[in-house]
């Protein structure tokens, strides 16, 4: 079943529609599983149906064959149960083992179709929704459902089974005493509701709790370097000291409630046993039962009763498994307003001509812009630098060009195309980043190099370090290229890292590259460096230098100042500087500050 976004924007689930579409969702992931389904349900028939053999058979040795002296028919009653119970343990074992592969199969199905919706959502998506709530998605809800998914219709099939079963059984036995079972058991069922539904409520509250812990430990161990740096150890251990003794204290409440149900539930058993053997005793004595169906009788109640457990646990399952896939539905649901247009053609033999043609753009519907009426043409090969004020634009302006965010109203154009005629990943692949906030992956240099270009060999990746300065910083590392850098490459300077996000990019080879702050981490002499390898990475590409320090944008061809009104200045350092504007004032401040 596949549910990835199609090149028009179409969400995954549009098909279905009407009462009960959520169901419909829930089922049909079964469907590429269906072999394993219905083999799982007929094993479960067949335990069922061994449950309920188990008395008949009993009753029937015991009240006919052993008092008759028919020892023959006698063990081969028993013979026939050895086999069923072999037969049960069979089924038994295909109902653990391949009904959770079952659910590991749908669960692993939900998961790729989430990542991948997720995956084409935009940047405005993950500006909004924390990576926490989202990760919780992806694993403890999908892990809820998955549950239902796997033990829900077994436990449904044969619950409802062996409970209509024995009473049907019990009440061709002796009717009268089927109907103290009438009386009784919706008894056990209500005590067993109001306590499961405790529990349900406990449960849920120890969840919060284990959420909140988490939270809570992973800022202290994130943040451990800070902690130690402002001596705050004692004021993290007291932030975490707080969750855990709220954490406590509802474990402590759900142990309770599990604690009063396993007691009421296993008194109220031994209760139900009793009754039916009093007055099943009275009526052997009466003559209206033979001790044998007396016996038949109470290996049916022993049959059954685990069931109303197994059936209550059903319900509360059911509602927070579907509560899962309710969250997993609705993040499925959610569009993604950037995507392939139907007509979208691939980008190819590109020059690098972009050209803004009266651009708007705001991050949300009826907040201010934060770009307004931008007309430009960058030509093939011109090294264009962006300065001004934070906030201004500056980073917004080049994000619009991949396609990160798309424009309020205006467009942008590439060689002559409109970037909403070209394929995503074409548009994406011909341009190359190196933002100010480096990311670094969990793994190796090696890794985070290739990840330029997937497939390059380790003489590119050798080559692109090179370029760009890291090279031999790498191979005095002991493991070289394949030293593991760390989670988000804590074991590098900032330097290091902006470097190799460098490398990355000179591996990708792009005909058009964005620097946002690409050398603020770094210190002069490195710098220095790194600028003349930019250089020589820039000729004959078009390039958008986002920068604060003018010092490192003065030989561009252009240059732009971007302030709340949109372009305030353009031109080269020279003629800005001769303008004596925005521009001259910025020089001058940070040259007074030098």
């Amino acid at each position: 079943m596949a549910v990835c976004m199609e090149n028009n924007g179409e969400l995954p689930f549009q098909d279905f529609k009407g009462k009960g579409r959520k169901i419909k969702i829930f089922a049909s992931y079964y469907r590429p599983h269906k072999k394993i389904f219905f083999t799982d349900m007929i094993c479960a028939l067949i335990i069922a149906a061994v449950n309920l053999l188990f008395p008949v058979l009993s009753g029937l040795a015991l009240n006919n064959f052993l008092t008759g002296s028919q020892y023959r028919e006698f063990f081969a009653c028993m013979g026939i149960l050895v086999v069923g119970y072999i037969l049960r343990a069979g089924m038994q074992y295909y109902v653990s083992t391949w009904g959770h592969v079952l659910g590991v199969r749908m669960e692993a199905d939900m998961r790729r179709d989430l990542f991948a919706h997720l995956q084409k959502m935009p940047f405005s998506f993950y500006d909004k929704n924390k990576t926490g709530a989202l990760m919780s998605r992806i694993v403890n809800d999908l892990f809820e459902t998955v549950e239902l998914a796997h033990h829900g219709p077994e436990d449904v099939f044969i619950s409802t089974l062996t409970f209509i079963g024995s009473f049907i059984a019990m009440m061709l036995i002796q009717w009268k005493l089927a109907l103290v079972l009438v009386f009784i058991v919706p008894l056990i069922i209500l005590f067993t509701a109001i306590l499961r539904k405790r529990m349900a409520r406990a449960s849920r509250e120890v969840k919060v709790k284990v959420a909140e812990i988490n939270t809570e430990l992973e800022n202290s161990l994130s943040g451990i370097r800070v902690a130690k740096a402002f001596a705050n150890e004692a004021y993290e251990m007291e932030k975490v000291e707080s969750c855990n003794q709220s954490y406590k204290e509802a474990k402590q409440d759900y142990y309770r409630y599990m604690g009063s149900f396993q007691t009421g539930y296993g008194f109220l058993t031994a209760m139900l046993n009793l009754i039916c053997i009093c007055i099943g005793g009275f009526l052997v004595m009466q003559d209206q039962m033979q001790i044998g169906e007396l016996l038949s009788f109470v290996l049916y109640i022993n049959a059954f009763m685990p069931h109303i457990n197994q059936l209550a646990s059903f319900m509360e399952q059911f509602t927070v498994g579907m509560a899962g896939f309710s969250r997993f539905v609705d993040l499925m649901d959610t569009p993604t307003s950037i995507f392939n247009h139907p007509d979208a053609h691939p980008l190819s033999d590109v020059k690098g001509q972009i050209r803004y043609e009266n651009v708007t753009f705001s991050y949300d519907e009826g907040s201010g812009n934060v770009l307004s009426g931008i007309d430009l043409t960058i030509e093939p090969g011109q090294t264009v630098a962006l300065v001004g004020p934070s906030g201004g634009g500056k980073t917004t302006m080049c994000q619009l060009i991949p396609r990160f965010y798309d424009v309020t109203s205006g467009k942008i154009y590439i060689d002559g195309q409109e970037i909403h005629e070209l394929t995503l990943h074409s548009l994406r692949e011909n341009i190359g980043i190196v933002q100010q906030d480096v990311f670094i992956f969990g793994g190796t240099i090696r890794e985070n190099i290739r990840y330029g270009r997937i497939e390059a060999s380790d003489a590119e990746i050798i080559q692109a370090a090179k370029m760009a300065e890291i090279h031999d910083f790498i191979m005095s590392l002991p493991d070289g290229y394949d030293t593991y850098v760390g989670e988000r490459g804590v074991r590098l300077s900032g330097g290091q890292k902006q470097r190799l996000s460098i490398a990355r990019v000179f591996l990708k080879n792009p005909k058009i590259i964005i620097l946002d702050e690409a050398t603020s981490a770094l210190d002069t002499e490195t710098e220095i460096k790194i600028q003349n390898a930019l250089d020589t990475l820039a000729k004959g590409r078009t390039t958008l230098v986002i920068a604060h320090r003018l010092s490192t944008i003065k030989n561009a061809d252009r240059i732009l100042v971007i302030g709340n009104e949109g372009i305030l200045e353009s031109g080269t350092h020279a003629e800005l500087l001769a303008q004596n504007g925005e521009y001259a004032k910025l020089y001058q401040a940070q040259f007074q500050l030098t």
